[in-house]
């Protein structure tokens, strides 16, 4: 518990480090349909048990908004044969969201529903009762829950204390995913070889005369035109938050007493908005990076021309480079910070991560198996369980050497040739419920496909990008409520800062960026601004009371 923790340093420990382990007591059960059972256990290093089975298999039926594949495959017939629940998976026509709000107004209701943690859905099912509070049952029937989950129980509790789902991918995945990407041979051609291959960071005027010197150097490459520094323009908020990322600014900016604001009034804003605007007026930035769609920012990274690109690594491009014919390992695009000036390196905010995971999974009102549904979902938490969605079966898929899992030689290939295919014919990473990132008690990572082996520049990540993923789980669900005139307003203001986003980007000098930031702060106060930071503020001060009860 957090009692001898002020709200202010509770926050900074959950900005600093993520949400630390620990087991959250919980209350008793609400309610029990079960059928004659008989005991079986699992073995394993996490000391869990599987769900009593019963005599005969329940069948639940489970909206996931991310599948539609039958529940067929080894894994999950290992999971009925384990906890004596068959699956029955609905398919998510059409637009998820949708469907989710048409189940609620219909009340035809599956047993089982994922949803978007982040989603104002959540809040509408529980408004409506049509979640079920989970206190009671993982008290009774929830151990595995409770030592997997422990702080995060507490967490993600709802404002009159109660859990009504558990997350899914939570905890801080240490694994940077959003950087300033550069072309490792071409560094070194530019003389910066020792400091990129140790992984040191580059300051904003190294980064700049860097870019100068490559367009200097190669204006051309094999007769096409250079681009030193290009984005994704169709994932722009993922190219904005690499720039954030830099300046140490975050989706909203907070001040000494924490009070929320849209995060165009944090001092550092203007700052980063004119840098951009240098690059696009000195011609380092590739001239369609605002438009240019994924598949023709593939093609120009592919085609050896690009120096630098920021979001995540580009590894299909990366990929493409090693499948020439004799590849050299330092064609290829690795991960740096890039630090703007008078920001402290370590305080830069490259990849955003909530620790509260990205999806709810609840149990419905509609569910009839409650005490058998949450046995399901406690050995799916369970050390065993995430070993069994993500690794596979065992015997088959891995075994243990020594005490430590591992992958059969055929499972880690299988992946790198067809993703998909392999994950539909095995199971592996096809059902993924109630998912921690983190490693196992043997320390092998529970992500098996993306984490067991690290290629040379994954391995360089975690070096030039450590500390920088951050945790956004305090601003979790503090907008404003959907169909409100605050909605509407926020909305407005959103919409105001992307107009002058592109204004600013495109300006012709500085002064004139300046200038235009300045209107742009008129206008979202002429727009009700004030009354949608205070939502901001109530809705994140609310959320560190309750977890610091």
């Amino acid at each position: 518990m957090l009692n001898n923790m002020t709200r202010r340093d509770f926050m900074k420990g959950m900005l600093a480090g993520g949400v630390a382990a620990c087991s959250a007591g919980l209350l008793t059960a609400c309610g029990s349909a079960s059928s004659a059972t008989s005991s079986s256990t699992s073995s394993g290093s996490s000391g869990s048990t599987a769900s009593d089975s019963v005599s005969e298999p329940v069948t639940l039926t489970f909206f996931d908004k991310n599948t539609s594949a039958g529940f067929d495959d080894p894994v999950a017939r290992t999971i009925t044969e384990t906890t004596g629940v068959q699956i029955e998976i609905q398919q998510p026509t059409g637009n998820p969201d949708e469907k989710l709000v048409l189940m609620l107004s219909g009340n035809e209701l599956p047993d089982i529903v994922l949803m978007d943690r982040r989603s104002d859905i959540v809040n509408q099912y529980i408004e409506a009762g049509a979640l079920i509070p989970l206190n009671d049952l993982i008290d009774q029937y929830g151990s595995n829950i409770k030592e997997m989950y422990g702080e995060t129980l507490n967490l993600s509790r709802y404002q009159d204390g109660q859990n009504y789902y558990l997350n899914n991918w939570y905890g801080v995945d240490p694994t940077p995913d959003r950087a300033v990407n550069i072309r490792m041979d071409l560094l070194k051609e530019l003389g910066y070889g020792e400091k990129a291959e140790q992984g040191d960071y580059f300051t904003q005027e190294e980064f700049v005369e860097m870019l100068r010197e490559f367009k200097e150097k190669y204006p051309t490459i094999d007769g096409k035109e250079t681009i030193p520094f290009t984005v994704n323009g169709e994932y722009m908020d993922t190219v904005l938050s690499t720039f954030r990322g830099m300046y140490g600014m975050k989706n909203y900016y907070i001040n000494e007493d924490d009070e929320v604001f849209f995060q165009v009034r944090d001092p550092r804003y203007l700052e980063m908005m004119q840098f951009i605007n240098q690059l696009y007026t000195e011609d380092l930035l590739d001239n369609e990076w605002a438009t240019t769609k994924s598949d023709l920012f593939d093609e120009k990274l592919a085609s050896g021309v690009v120096f630098a690109c920021n979001d995540g690594t580009p590894s299909s491009v990366n990929y493409a480079f090693q499948s020439e014919e004799d590849a050299d390992p330092d064609r290829q695009f690795y991960m740096f910070r890039v630090v703007a000036d008078g920001v402290d390196p370590d305080a830069t905010t490259f990849s955003p991560r909530s620790s509260l995971g990205w999806d709810a999974i609840g149990i419905t009102s509609s569910n009839e198996y409650p005490v058998e549904t949450i046995k399901l979902l406690d050995f799916l938490a369970s050390e065993d369980g995430q070993y069994l969605l993500m690794w596979g079966v065992e015997g088959k898929d891995w075994t243990i050497e020594n005490g430590v899992h591992v992958p059969s030689e055929e499972t880690l290939p299988g992946f790198r040739d067809d993703w998909n295919g392999y994950s539909s014919e095995t199971g592996i990473r096809k059902w993924t419920w109630c998912i921690k990132n983190g490693y196992g008690s043997d320390g092998t990572p529970y992500d098996l496909v993306t984490q067991y082996e690290l290629d040379e520049v994954e391995q360089h990540a975690r070096i030039s990008m450590e500390g920088s993923v951050w945790d956004t789980a305090p601003y979790d669900d503090i907008a404003p409520q959907s169909g409100t005139l605050d909605a509407l307003a926020e909305q407005k203001c959103t919409d105001i800062i992307d107009q002058y986003f592109a204004k600013m980007a495109y300006a012709s000098s500085s002064e004139e960026v300046a200038a235009f930031y300045e209107q742009m702060i008129a206008e979202i106060d002429a727009n009700d601004a004030a009354s949608v930071e205070q939502i901001y503020t109530e809705k994140y001060q609310a959320n560190l009371e309750l977890w610091a009860d």
